[in-house]
């Protein structure tokens, strides 16, 4: 198990790219001027000592210098003991809606991200609960089998987008039954569900999967992200909005949040329904009445010691700084006089 023990240092890399491209415009920059003041070959006869490669070599041995320390000062720590701990917790399952309605700006910035936070916060305050994920727009599917792996779980959340699945729709009974199918069969702890969605363009058989879920000794809550007044779902090219979806009409497209839908899901699935601001996602509400359910002792394996590696970092880079010190502009007399007599 490989980690960085303090994250923030690592936000410095991004000056290394920078460096290379100033370093490749100055380059250029130079050469140009040369180039209109004299011909190649004049220039070799008038500057015979200046290499063309070793300045290149120099920016390569700072700019690895600075990467291995800011990487050491990230403080680089591998896994060394791996031992089995016990904990007792709930197994949670979370559905999110990624069809593109989500994208609707009525929550900032829109409804996908809001979400996406949330679940980020949620994450933080679980300590020895089980976590999965369910992805669901026009169909389903287990984005993270559940575990207690936060870390993973932010990773795997992270990478949550309206690109996952290219068939539109709101398919949460599909997703329901892929949760209820994703829990540990044989753990006695509670098991919830917490579907978050605007509801909307929903294709039947949620409150039937809810109750079935319900039968199954697992409770299903509901969130609504969403205004009831609606807003436009907007169309990007790479980064750059071009504007929002339309009918086959012409019209704009106003997505709206469905809260009778949803309400209806909770109250099948006996959960709670929670309908989400821009202020308040709702989950903390619905994470208390989790932590009212039955927990279950279960095991999971964790590293519980870790050993400093940021010698071998400093190490490299003083050879890289070293390197960097002692190669020249000039080119090398011993190396161009071979030359000259081969």
């Amino acid at each position: 198990m490989f980690k960085f023990e303090n994250h923030i240092f690592l936000w410095a890399l991004a000056m290394i790219p920078l460096m290379v491209l100033l370093f490749a415009y100055y380059r250029s920059r130079r050469n140009k001027a040369l180039k209109s003041f004299a011909s190649a070959h004049l220039l070799d006869t008038i500057m015979p000592g200046v290499s063309k490669t070793k300045p290149a070599w120099r920016m390569f041995f700072l700019s690895l210098s600075i990467t291995s320390i800011i990487l050491a000062a990230a403080g680089p720590q591998v896994g060394t003991k791996l031992e089995e701990v016990k904990r007792e917790g709930v197994d949670l399952m979370i559905c999110i809606d990624v069809s593109k309605s989500m994208l609707s700006e009525d929550f900032k910035p829109n409804r996908l991200k809001r979400a996406k936070r949330a679940i980020q916060k949620l994450v933080d305050r679980l300590s020895a609960d089980r976590i999965g994920m369910v992805v669901f727009a026009g169909e389903a599917f287990v984005q993270l089998p559940i575990t207690t792996d936060y870390s993973a779980a932010k990773l795997f959340l992270d990478h949550i987008s309206t690109d996952m699945v290219s068939t539109q729709g709101t398919a949460i009974g599909e997703a329901i039954n892929l949760s209820v199918q994703s829990f540990d069969e044989n753990s006695e702890a509670g098991k919830a569900i917490i579907v978050i969605s605007d509801g909307e363009d929903h294709e039947g058989g949620a409150e039937e999967a809810a109750q079935a879920a319900r039968e199954s000794g697992i409770t299903v809550h509901a969130i609504g992200f969403g205004s009831i007044e609606g807003a436009p779902i907007p169309v990007y090219r790479g980064k750059q909005q071009i504007g929002y979806v339309k009918d086959k009409n012409g019209q704009t497209v106003i997505t709206k949040l469905n809260p009778k839908m949803l309400e209806n899901l909770a109250e099948a699935g006996n959960g709670k329904y929670v309908r989400a601001t821009n202020t308040d996602s709702g989950l903390g509400y619905i994470f208390d009445e989790i932590g009212k359910m039955e927990t279950a002792e279960f095991q999971s394996e964790v590293y519980t010691d870790y050993e400093n590696r940021f010698q071998y970092l400093l190490a490299l880079s003083l050879l890289a700084l070293t390197a960097y010190l002692t190669t020249g502009v000039k080119k090398n007399r011993l190396t161009e006089k071979l030359k000259e007599t081969a």
